[in-house]
Formats: C-alpha cells, sequence, structure tokens
C-alpha cells in the first residue's frame, strides 16, 4: 500500500517493496510507504505484525532482503551504515545509555564522534538538556541515578544530538508509568513540531498512537493494511483489523464517560 502525494514536497522516507524475512518467517512482505517533511506517522499493530522490522530497515539496522529504502531521495545502500545512522535520531524503550558515562556525556556520544568542537558540543548539551525539560545539574550524574522517565529524556536529547532530520522511535515510552509516559508523548509532539521533525514512531498503544500521530499505519502478517488520519482510522474504516483496533479506545471512552456520568448524578 502506498500513501498518497502529499502537500509537503518530496518524501523524506520512501520504502519500495521492501521485505524482509528470519529464516522461514516473512516478518515484512513488499512494503511500499512513504514518510514526508515534518509528518509524525505511527506504524501501529499487534506483536509480531512486522512494525518494528519495517521501522529498523530505515536507518538498516534490519536490511532489506528485498526492495529499497531511500532517504532524501537516496538509496541507503548506497551510504555506509554508521554514517547513515548518524543523520537518523533513535529511541528505543530500553533507551540503551552508557552507565559508565554522564548524562552530558551520553548526550554528547554523536556530535563527538563528528568531530564536533568541544565548546560546541557543551552549548549543545545544555540547550538539549533544557529542551527535554531537564536541569543543567543532570549532565554530571550516572544513568543509573536516574528515574526512568528521565532517563527516556536523556534518550530523546541524544537523539537530537546532531539535528537530524528524522527521528525513529520504537515503542519509545511503552515502559514508563501512565502518567510520565503521557506527559514525555505530549512533550516529544512538541518538539516535533518546533523543530520541523520528520518522526515515525511504532507502538502497540492505540490512544497513543490516536493522540500522536499526523497519520497511521496499522500492519498485519508483515503488511499494510490501513493508512489514514487518526480521524479517518476512528471514522468510516472497513477493514476488520482497523475496526478491531479503533473499538478498543472507543470502548474505553464510553466506560469513562458512563462513569462520569454516575459521579454527576444526584
Amino acid at each position: 500500500m502506498t500513501s498518497a502525494p502529499h502537500l509537503g514536497g518530496q518524501p523524506i522516507i520512501e520504502l519500495r517493496g521492501v521485505s524482509r524475512a528470519f529464516g522461514s518467517s516473512v516478518a515484512v512482505r513488499a512494503v511500499d510507504l512513504f514518510v514526508w517533511p515534518k509528518e509524525f506517522l505511527v506504524i501501529l499493530g499487534e506483536s509480531g505484525s512486522g512494525k518494528t522490522t519495517l521501522l529498523k530497515m530505515i536507518n538498516r539496522l534490519q536490511p532489506p532482503d528485498s526492495g529499497e529504502v531511500l532517504i532524501h531521495g537516496q538509496s541507503t545502500s548506497t551510504v555506509v551504515e554508521h554514517e547513515l545512522r548518524r543523520r537518523i535520531g533513535y529511541v528505543f524503550q530500553r533507551v540503551g545509555l552508557f552507565p559508565h558515562m554522564t548524562v552530558a556525556e551520553n548526550i554528547a556520544v554523536t556530535p563527538r564522534l563528528l568531530g564536533w568542537e568541544e565548546a560546541t558540543i557543551r552549548a549543545r548539551v545544555g540547550e538539549l538538556l533544557a529542551l527535554v525539560n531537564l536541569p543543567a545539574e543532570m549532565g554530571s550524574r550516572l544513568p543509573a541515578a536516574l528515574s526512568g522517565g528521565q532517563r527516556q529524556r536523556v534518550g530523546v536529547a541524544r537523539a537530537l544530538a546532531a539535528r537530524p532530520a528524522i527521528m525513529l522511535m520504537d515503542e519509545p515510552f511503552g515502559a514508563l508509568d501512565p502518567v510520565t509516559r503521557d506527559t514525555l508523548g505530549s512533550e516529544y509532539r512538541l518538539l516535533h513540531e518546533r523543530m520541523g521533525l520528520g518522526t515515525v514512531m511504532v507502538t502497540h498503544d492505540v490512544l497513543e498512537a490516536l493522540l500522536l500521530a499526523d497519520r497511521l499505519v496499522v500492519m498485519r502478517d508483515g503488511a499494510i493494511v490501513a493508512s489514514g488520519t487518526p480521524h479517518e482510522m476512528m471514522n468510516e474504516r472497513s477493514e476488520p483489523e482497523v475496526r478491531k483496533l479503533m473499538d478498543m479506545p472507543r470502548r474505553q471512552m464510553n466506560r469513562v464517560a458512563a462513569m462520569l456520568d454516575d459521579a454527576r448524578a444526584p
């Protein structure tokens, strides 16, 4: 399934007929997908649907067995893998901060690899700590001294350090408590808009997807079965997979509304 033309110009990410298998198990099946400048795209699906494998093919953590991935019109097969990944921010659920490095050193990893001057790196670290709402003094702490939410903020800051135009996020808030998860999701959405990023996020949380996305892609058995805006997904969708997913937040909202009505009753 190929997404429709978009007013934002040429796509920043193109997946053309990409497939990936692990032995006899096919994870992704001939997927076509475009991502547009400044778009927040969420890939939604149940466990085993292929969404994480699809995400990892964008920065060649999982190279496709067939098909082609292009970033800003250039095939990723023509770019040295570590150079490609330095241009694309990546945030995942378990963060993966280096435990022996301070927060500031973790954020500075990619700028140092790119050869930035130390004064520029220090300024960027300070800018990013403020951007993700962490106090400057936290830069001297080790990851073990941080809460889960703070570590995830550092993970976002590290991913943004080299000023990428593209951010990939794999269940970035899934291990957090509901309040922290909601807060960080809302804060990242604002960062996405403020910085003009193209974001691709994987989640199995339907409500999170509806609240954050400009466009949703639903996967099943390695294929895209639906694509549309949150409004389109919630209304007038005939695909059984989409109806099944969208019925869940609708049921939750109805239960909450019923409880509120009960609470207001005399």
